[in-house]
């Protein structure tokens, strides 16, 4: 049998990983004061069928990708976008966190290893974008967008966990919409 792609046995290393599951309950703890609240809010729906998680981080990425464009491609006349997309894209990022710790605070077993890594890298993302933000309103737009690049990278790898929780584990569905059709 030929093995595996490379992506799909990196998710698997990470859904075995030890230290994903000491990485998971140190996040247990350290997000326990929040997750009742976010399991109860409106972000943690089955209204759509799915969760709404998934929706809401492609606003967050789509500002940051955005902000990066105008980096690169923009000139100097879109710094002051960029810095508004860059802000933007933390702003949502709040409910989008929200939304995905809910989800991931029913997850077992290695989905639940695997949505520790991919807060980990969305929570790294969104300090580089902080930092980003923060360097931009203090004039060092080329550090702003060294960070921003940087963010991007990340999240492009925690999104690869997250679509793979959401699409190929299945962990955005919402069986009480489903068994209700």
């Amino acid at each position: 049998m030929a093995s595996k792609p490379l992506p799909q046995r990196a998710v698997r290393a990470v859904g075995e990983s030890s230290l994903s599951e000491r990485l998971a309950r140190a996040q247990e703890l350290a997000y326990a004061p929040l997750m009742g609240w976010a399991r109860r809010s409106p972000l943690h729906t089955d209204v759509l069928g799915h969760s709404i998680h998934p929706s809401l981080t492609d606003v967050t990425t789509g500002c940051w990708l955005g902000t990066t464009l105008l980096d690169l491609a923009g000139g100097s006349q879109s710094r002051r976008g960029a810095g508004i997309l860059a802000g933007l894209g933390v702003l949502a990022s709040v409910p989008t966190a929200i939304a995905g710790a809910a989800d991931w605070s029913e997850l077992s077993g290695a989905e639940r290893r695997i949505g520790a890594i991919h807060a980990l890298g969305a929570d790294a993302a969104i300090a580089l974008f902080a930092g980003s933000v923060v360097a931009r309103l203090r004039g060092r737009h080329r550090t702003g967008t060294k960070l921003a690049l940087a963010g991007n990278l990340v999240i492009a790898g925690a999104g690869f966990l997250g679509g793979h929780l959401a699409l190929t584990r299945g962990t955005a569905r919402r069986d009480s919409f489903a068994e209700s059709n």
